[in-house]
């Protein structure tokens, strides 16, 4: 183990620290063409994300869009980039309900928030797996995107059984 993380292991957030009702909200991320674009072309490469042109004679939303990947990706920097405490978390568990309500577009400005749902701790196992249901808006405060977010976090030392 490093330094920096040893120092880290007594401080920051435990499973313990998110009751359900705990929110959190995120920062705002700027959607670029560029982007979409560069994004699509390596993971989701469909007209209606890489050609400008194409996606406005052929597609049926008028313009290009942004993958539903890619919205998925901005929600987890977003979530990442929003803690200002180190949280001890395990793993992922998994992405349940994933919507995506309506596209994203170049020039969206889309900002995040999380609310606690479930929290069930293990003290066995040293965990609590807290779920979040998590939601993406663009900058007129219409959601892109929900869905239920679930991930192991460590339980705080004292709490385990000895």
């Amino acid at each position: 183990m490093r330094d920096d993380e040893a120092r880290m292991r007594g401080a920051g957030l435990y499973a313990e620290d998110f009751p359900v009702g705990t929110r959190s909200s995120m920062g705002s991320y700027p959607v670029t063409e560029e982007e979409v674009m560069a994004f699509a072309r390596q993971w989701d490469p469909q007209f209606i994300h890489t050609d400008p042109e194409r996606s406005v004679t052929h597609g049926r939303y008028g313009g290009l869009i942004a993958s539903g990947i890619h919205t998925v990706a901005i929600l987890q920097r977003l979530q990442v980039l929003a803690r200002t405490d180190h949280w001890h978390v395990i793993a992922g568990r998994g992405i349940d309900r994933l919507r995506f309500v309506r596209p994203v577009r170049p020039g969206d400005v889309l900002t995040g928030d999380a609310v606690v749902t479930e929290l069930t701790l293990e003290p066995e196992q040293g965990r609590g797996l807290v779920v979040f249901a998590s939601r993406v808006c663009n900058q007129d405060g219409k959601d892109v995107l929900t869905m239920e977010i679930s991930a192991y976090l460590e339980m705080r030392p004292a709490a385990l059984p000895h």
